[in-house]
């Protein structure tokens, strides 16, 4: 500019000088501090707590992947500046009261892929500035009321992939410009009338992928501001009249569910409705929609749509309409495949060639409960809501099960009450109970016959308890039980063929119990079981033949367990397996071809945290572009196998492992070269290059052109040194190997 400094731009400059000068001699040792973008990353290093010394100045923070269960109140109050936080994969559990105050600048916070299974109302005091929180991948059960009420800016909150079963009255109440609630893969089978009252700037909300059996049309009808609405892959069998009023709504998704019929007036309180999406499902016969004046498009495909007479009506209004109806016939036999529009109406007959009308689905009318059923009382000292089908009796002191529950009920929760055992026929008249909270309730005994005539039960929930061993015959009168927790109880062995009687399971969590081992028949009569979660106890052992009776299991979690090899023969008849977690097993020795039973199958594997020592050259064999995420670090071994076959990954961890970096690791760096993924590879040896990320370390010049160089073998097949390093060549023969591993197992 051409003008002189004035003295108040040097002092700005000093003091922007010694402020980083501070920061750069703040950062904590095992991160990375960037102080001209005010970003610092310490990522999967083991961290237990936030570090201390982190740059005031710093605004961006990324502390992935350690291991802090629990985020102490004023953990960040030495850097209020944050706009950025990401705590993803940190095994977080719990969130203390006042554990983000003083962030009042933060906009940005992501807890996903943790263990938290609470949020309560001091959860997120502080956050007042946050327009992103992302909390999906959690164990998350419940919200308590006004745990969102400090958020006033939030305009995106994401709880899909949790373990939400119902949602209550003004459970989101304080989001007064939220834009997108994300709730997705969760367990949701009820809503509250006013779950989402209060919030008029909501513009979509995604309830895909859930449990819910009718449309909460009462709960929907408060958005009044939603453009789009997901509610995808739901066992919905029928939409009624007026199910669906939402003044502003756009786009409505109803595909993979289970829809038989859908009323002509279903949509009549939506005008605005533009696309409705129907795909996948079992409709065959669908009336013109009245009250759609600014439809476009409808999309039926992948429902067994009949192409006969009764379909002409629906075809002249869409023509009539400018609707663009994507409709492919299943039948009659002379249309099948044909689309809807090519059809002639005068050709869409009814007769000897075409299905008779009594083949025609007939429409599922809801039967309403009897008056006096609903005007029933509610035990003492419960809560019940006959409209919303849910009874609370949580924390009331109570020993014994409260009778005179309503007919309709389906979901109870009996949490933190002195029950010590469940005798026989304890829920009496519960025949549409789909979910049971009977966690924290000092249980030790489940009687034969205790869940009795509960035969729509889905979920069962019965942690922190202190049941030691169960019955088959506990289960009886159960056939639907799908989600049964029994994590944080006093087995110390699995319960033999307890299963049997649950044809349905899907997913077993037994995680944080005292098991030894898995014997043959321990899971007899679990042949739909896809995940079971079998963390934190003391397996030494598992038998050969433990886990074949579950043989569609997807996820298979053995992590935190005393295992000193891979279970290699008992994965044997896992054909879909695509999640195997070892993780914190004493393993020192992976062995040629340890998963080749799952290879065809096989995404996600963990092997962190084992103290690993040493990987067989073999070890991955048959595995490759199938797999996704591969976990590694925080091990003990100096070098690893070849990668070149895992050509799908997604997540690569190889920190926290000593690699020697010599040029025998050089195949390891020109892979890593080749990767657009975050490694975390470092040198742990030589001395010179200790602390090096191995992709930048100079010593691998040496070698660029000219291969690995191998040490020289002397006929008694000794290794001599080399000449540049001074190391000797570890590898072993076969035979070497064999003798050296029966030793250690020895």
């Amino acid at each position: 500019t051409g003008k002189k400094w004035s003295k108040s731009h040097v002092l700005f400059l000093l003091s922007a000088l010694f402020v980083g000068r501070a920061a750069a001699e703040r950062c904590p040792r095992i991160c990375i501090c960037d102080n001209i973008k005010y970003h610092v990353m310490c990522l999967n290093k083991n961290l237990t707590e936030v570090p201390t010394t982190i740059p005031q100045i710093t605004q961006k923070l990324d502390i992935r992947g350690n291991d802090i269960k629990v985020i102490p109140g004023g953990a960040f109050l030495p850097i209020p500046y944050l706009t950025h936080l990401n705590l993803q994969r940190c095994k977080v559990e719990t969130i203390q009261e006042g554990a983000f105050r003083g962030l009042g600048r933060l906009i940005y916070l992501n807890l996903a892929s943790n263990n938290i299974a609470f949020i309560y109302q001091e959860s997120l005091d502080g956050l007042s500035s946050l327009r992103q929180l992302i909390l999906e991948k959690n164990r998350i059960e419940e919200i308590k009321p006004g745990a969102f009420g400090q958020l006033g800016f939030l305009n995106f909150l994401n709880l899909a992939e949790n373990l939400l079963v119902y949602l209550p009255d003004m459970v989101f109440q304080g989001l007064q410009l939220i834009k997108w609630i994300r709730l997705s893969r969760n367990a949701l089978n009820v809503i509250a009338n006013e779950a989402f009252a209060g919030l008029p700037t909501l513009r979509r909300l995604s309830l895909d992928h859930n449990e819910l059996q009718y449309l909460p049309s009462e709960a929907l009808s408060k958005l009044s501001g939603t453009t789009q609405l997901d509610l995808g892959y739901n066992p919905i069998t029928y939409i009624g009249e007026e199910a669906v009023g939402m003044a502003s709504l756009k786009q409505l998704f109803l595909d993979n569910m289970a829809l038989q019929d859908v009323s002509h007036k279903a949509f009549e309180s939506s005008p605005l409705l533009h696309t409705v999406d129907l795909h996948n499902n079992q409709l065959q016969v669908l009336q013109p929609l009245t009250g759609m004046g600014h439809l476009k498009k409808i999309n039926l495909t992948g429902n067994p749509v009949l192409c006969t007479c009764y379909m002409r009506p629906f075809k002249e209004w869409a023509e009539k309409a400018r609707i663009h109806a994507d409709v492919a016939c299943a039948g009659p036999a002379a249309f099948r495949g044909e689309q809807l529009e090519s059809l002639r109406i005068i050709d869409m007959r009814c007769g000897s060639q075409a299905l008779e009308e009594e083949q025609l689905p007939s429409k599922a009318i809801p039967t309403r409960e009897p008056e006096e059923e609903a005007k029933k009382k509610c035990p003492e000292g419960c809560v019940c809501s006959p409209d919303l089908q849910h009874g609370n009796c949580e924390n009331r002191g109570l020993r014994k099960i409260p009778k005179g529950f309503r007919g309709n009920t389906q979901l109870l929760d009996l949490r933190h009450n002195e029950f010590h055992s469940i005798p026989k026929d304890s829920f009496p008249g519960l025949k549409n109970l789909v979910s049971l909270h009977l966690q924290n309730c000092k249980i030790a005994e489940l009687q034969p016959g205790a869940l009795q005539g509960l035969k729509k039960l889905v979920y069962l929930y019965l942690s922190n308890n202190d049941i030691a061993d169960l019955n088959a015959a506990v289960f009886k009168g159960v056939p639907q039980l799908a989600y049964l927790y029994l994590d944080h109880n006093g087995f110390t062995r699995m319960p033999r063929g307890a299963f049997r009687l649950l044809p349905r399971l899907f997913s077993l969590h037994l995680q944080h119990n005292s098991i030894s081992q898995l014997s043959d028949h321990d899971l007899a009569g679990v042949g739909k079981l896809r995940w079971l979660c079998l963390t934190a106890n003391n397996i030494t052992q598992v038998s050969p033949k433990a886990l074949a009776p579950a043989k569609m299991l997807e996820k298979l979690h053995l992590d935190e367990n005393l295992l000193q090899e891979v279970p290699t023969r008992s994965l044997q008849g896992l054909p879909i397996l695509s999640e195997l977690k070892l993780s914190k097993n004493p393993i020192r020795y992976i062995r040629d071809g340890a998963f080749q039973t799952v290879a065809g199958s096989l995404q996600h594997l963990y092997l962190d945290n084992m103290g690993l020592e040493q990987i067989s050259s073999g070890a991955f064999a048959g595995l490759g572009a199938k797999v996704k995420s591969l976990y590694l670090e925080n091990n003990k071994m100096s070098s690893v196998p070849d990668l070149g076959s895992f050509t799908g990954l997604e997540v690569i961890n190889l920190s926290s492992i000593p690699f020697y970096c010599d040029c025998q690791l050089l195949p390891l760096r020109k892979w890593i070269d080749k990767l657009n993924l975050r490694v975390g590879a470092t040198c742990g040896s030589p001395a010179e290059v200790r602390g090096q990320k191995v992709k930048l370390a100079a010593i691998f010049r040496t070698c660029l052109g000219s291969g690995p160089k191998k040490a020289k073998r002397t006929s008694s097949g000794k290794s001599k040194a080399s000449p540049k390093t001074g190391r000797r060549d570890s590898k072993k023969s076969g035979k070497e190997q064999s003798r050296s591993s029966k030793k250690s197992k020895a």
